[in-house]
């Protein structure tokens, strides 16, 4: 069953916004399942959801982002290849020089539910910084991607790359205009970022 299946009728027991509402933060986490959390948490953070269950629809809805901000003659940055290649029969043109467009398209190497957040490194971001990149990002990531917390994320990248930890990990959770004071580590360096992520169900 797929995640809109679980939010919007079907599946597990919706939570009811009352309760949602009335759970402060230093309330023990509620019974939620780990996508419908993420979910709740990143539109939280004021970030664009988009769930796809085909790469057609992936395709549609990326067509409909570009469509909305004026971007048709926009070119995307990216730093990966396979990303790429992937839309490459897409009416997008690519640069690997940031100054050069206002878009950072990328993947992510997971979504974490606890805060809603999106967990990169050096294979995304190379070795720059968040505020380094353009202030508009599209995300395209899978279901399977979805992990609990942040050490459940770092604990399956030690695991992947075990023989080459990649460097410049970090979260990007911001989504709106915020003050940028952050207790958490992983967020240094961070800013505001216009955000769509674009969620392909591969489960």
């Amino acid at each position: 069953m797929g995640l809109f299946d679980k939010l919007f009728g079907g599946g597990k027991k919706k939570v009811p916004k009352e309760q949602m509402e009335t759970t402060g933060q230093h309330m023990p986490d509620l019974q939620i399942p780990v996508d419908e959390k993420f979910t709740i948490n990143f539109k939280r953070n004021g970030g664009k959801f988009l769930y796809c269950d085909s790469f057609e629809e992936v395709y549609v809805n990326l067509d409909n982002i570009i469509i909305e901000n004026k971007w048709q003659d926009q070119t995307f940055f990216t730093m990966d290849e396979r990303l790429e290649e992937k839309f490459s029969k897409r009416d997008i043109s690519f640069t690997p020089i940031p100054s050069q467009s206002e878009v950072f398209f990328t993947t992510c190497e997971h979504l974490i539910a606890q805060n809603g957040s999106i967990l990169v490194c050096s294979n995304q971001l190379k070795e720059r910084k968040l505020n380094e990149l353009p202030s508009n990002l599209i995300v395209f990531a899978t279901t399977s991607q979805l992990v609990e917390s942040i050490g459940e994320g770092l604990k399956t990248i030690n695991k992947k790359y075990k023989k080459q930890i990649p460097a410049n990990i970090t979260t990007i959770k911001h989504f709106l205009p915020t003050d940028e004071n952050s207790d958490d580590f992983l967020t240094y360096g961070s800013s505001s970022k216009n955000l769509y992520l674009l969620l392909l169900e591969d489960l």
